[in-house]
C-alpha cells in the first residue's frame, strides 16, 4: 500500500502505523464530478493528542459529502468503498484545535493517515453543535458585518447569483481576485487586491471554514456548494481581520466561510 501526500496543515500529520486495530467503518458516496469506476479505495486513519494518546470520539468529516464518523476508543476511523479522487477532511474534537487536510484516494488502494490534535487554550468552554450555537455563529457574523471592516456575502447573495460553485460567487468580490496558483496544477488561489501586490508579488489569503484553517493551496473546488453556505467574510489585510481569528495566518488577508450546518 502507498500513502497519499497530504498538503501542509496547522497540526502534525504523520504516517499511520501498519498495525491495524478495531476500526469503525463508513462508506463515502461519490463526490461531485468524480466518475464512479471500480476499483474503489479505502481511507484508514488514526487520531491522537500531542502525547500520541489515542483520541476517542473525534469527528471526521469528508467535505462535500454527507459522511461523518467518530473515532473508536483506540482513536481509529475507516472509510470504505471510496470513489478515487481528491477530498478535504475536517478533524475535530471538543477541547482540541481542529485541523484539515487534502488527501488523494488511489484506485483500489488504501490511504493511511494520522492526525495529532493540539489542546485548545485554557479557559475555552466546551461548545456542543446545536441549532442555538449555529444561530449565535451567524449573529456574530451580522455584528461584524455592521462594523463594515470587511466584505460580506450572505445566503441571499448566493441564491441571487445561482452559481454552481463557491469560487463562481467569490469572483464578484471587490476585495480579492481569484487566480491560478504558481504550481501549474490548475488550482485557484485568492489574492487580496490590496496585499497581492506586495514585495513577494504573490501572497494567497488564508481560508477558514467554520473557523477551521484550511491547508495552503487547497483546491477551491472542494469548498462547500453555495446552497450550503450561510455567509462569507473577506478581509483584505491583517489589520482588518477580527482578533478572534488572529491565530491563523492573517498576513495576506483572510476569507471566512460559514456553512449552514457547521462542520
Amino acid at each position: 500500500m502507498r500513502t497519499s501526500r497530504i498538503l501542509p496543515v496547522a497540526c502534525l500529520v504523520l504516517a499511520l502505523p501498519t498495525v491495524m486495530a478495531a476500526q469503525r467503518k463508513a462508506t463515502v458516496p461519490s463526490s461531485a464530478g468524480v466518475p464512479t469506476a471500480p476499483p474503489r479505495g479505502v481511507i484508514d486513519g488514526f487520531v491522537s493528542d500531542t502525547n500520541l494518546v489515542p483520541l476517542a470520539g473525534a469527528e471526521i468529516t469528508v467535505l462535500r459529502t454527507a459522511t461523518k464518523i467518530n473515532t473508536t476508543p483506540g482513536g481509529r476511523f475507516r472509510f470504505i468503498d471510496v470513489v478515487p479522487g481528491q477530498y478535504l477532511l475536517i478533524v475535530k474534537r471538543i477541547g482540541y484545535r481542529p485541523t484539515s487536510a487534502v488527501i488523494d484516494v488511489p484506485s483500489g488502494d488504501t490511504v493511511r493517515l494520522s492526525y495529532t490534535l493540539e489542546r485548545a487554550a485554557q479557559g475555552l468552554a466546551a461548545v456542543q453543535i446545536t441549532e442555538k450555537k449555529q444561530s449565535l455563529r451567524m449573529l456574530e457574523f451580522e455584528q461584524r458585518k455592521k462594523l463594515a471592516q470587511g466584505e460580506f456575502f450572505t445566503a441571499e447573495d448566493f441564491e441571487r447569483r445561482v452559481a454552481l460553485t463557491l469560487p463562481d460567487v467569490l469572483r464578484f468580490s471587490k476585495t480579492m481576485s481569484l487566480t491560478p496558483d504558481n504550481t501549474n496544477n490548475g488550482n485557484l488561489v485568492a489574492l487580496s487586491n490590496r496585499e497581492g501586490g506586495g514585495i513577494s508579488g504573490y501572497c494567497p489569503m488564508q481560508f477558514l471554514l467554520d473557523g477551521i484553517p484550511l491547508p495552503a493551496g487547497f483546491p477551491m473546488t472542494l469548498l462547500p456548494a453555495p446552497r450550503d453556505v450561510a455567509g462569507v467574510e473577506i478581509y483584505s489585510g491583517p489589520a482588518s481581520v477580527p482578533l478572534q481569528f488572529g491565530g491563523a495566518d492573517r498576513r495576506c488577508g483572510m476569507v471566512l466561510v460559514w456553512t449552514k450546518d457547521g462542520y
